[in-house]
């Protein structure tokens, strides 16, 4: 079975799981309210709609958006993030083959012997361009922060 297929599955049973508890959440709150209570069931609220957007973008898109907590540590923004923090020269040389793979691209739209391959390199410019934009993020964040 596919990895992506079974995180669908992990994710969809996080989805039951939570409902199930804020189930059992409501009925006590029904009955004797506590601060405790309320704040478990947001919290659980918003994991529930967390899996449910997940699965939703898994179902339209055939990927994920990395924001349920299972799937947090595994987006590619959370291992750029990792390595900016671990190994900054191997971040710094990463971000460089990003935007020198930009630069080609870009020089590839212009070339008349590429008119074939302009939809492919529109496509690759873009998810570079798009990686380019988590480098920048987390520049950016981690300058505030310092």
């Amino acid at each position: 079975m596919d990895a992506d297929v079974q995180t669908a599955i992990i994710i969809y049973n996080d989805r039951i799981n939570t409902w199930r508890k804020m189930k059992q959440l409501d009925k006590q709150l029904e009955e004797s309210p506590t601060p405790e209570a309320v704040a478990a069931l947001a919290e659980l609220r918003i994991r529930n709609l967390q899996a449910f957007a997940e699965l939703q973008s898994f179902n339209d898109t055939g990927k994920f958006l990395f924001k349920h907590p299972i799937l947090f540590g595994r987006s590619e923004f959370s291992e750029l993030l990792h390595l900016f923090k671990t190994d900054p020269a191997e971040f710094l040389r990463k971000h460089k083959n990003v935007l020198d793979n930009i630069r080609r691209y870009k020089a590839y739209l212009k070339r008349d012997e590429r008119k074939a391959q302009r939809l492919s390199d529109k496509k690759h410019l873009s998810r570079y361009e798009e990686k380019e934009r988590l480098f920048k993020m987390i520049i950016e964040q981690n300058n505030k922060t310092t």
